[in-house]
């Protein structure tokens, strides 16, 4: 079985957030899918409008998802390949080369995001309202 891992922090839940699961999923036959908590979130300096518990619930709900994991530290990733015994890392393209080094550990992809659509372009939408 080829084991598939990707992490975000999924707020405001967009159709660019399905397209990298869904996209994510086709590259393997099982998929955990990392939820930033929001204690991380509070160290990488965001805020985040549906709490932690909240947004694992909304992923776990997809099709696509196997399993869904809190991401507590920038640290994790490493040991999560390991324990998880992970095959393809995936990432979108905007983290292109960030994660290179976990190539000792596995493939690394990063896909493209989908255009015209982000949680920080809504956030923003949302403000001007």
């Amino acid at each position: 079985m080829k084991k598939v891992i990707t992490y975000g922090t999924y707020d405001l839940f967009h159709v660019g957030h399905l397209n990298i699961i869904k996209r994510a999923k086709e590259l393997g036959d099982y998929l955990i899918v990392a939820v930033s908590s929001d204690k991380f979130n509070e160290i990488k300096g965001k805020k985040c409008a549906i709490p932690d518990n909240e947004r694992m619930e909304i992923v776990k709900a997809i099709k696509y998802v196997d399993e869904v994991i809190s991401e507590d530290s920038w640290d994790q990733k490493i040991e999560d390949i390991k324990k998880y015994d992970i095959d393809v890392f995936v990432m979108g393209d905007d983290w292109k080369g960030k994660f290179d080094f976990l190539k000792e550990y596995c493939e690394v992809v990063y896909l493209s995001r989908t255009p015209d659509i982000s949680t920080t372009k809504i956030k923003k939408e949302l403000k001007l309202k």
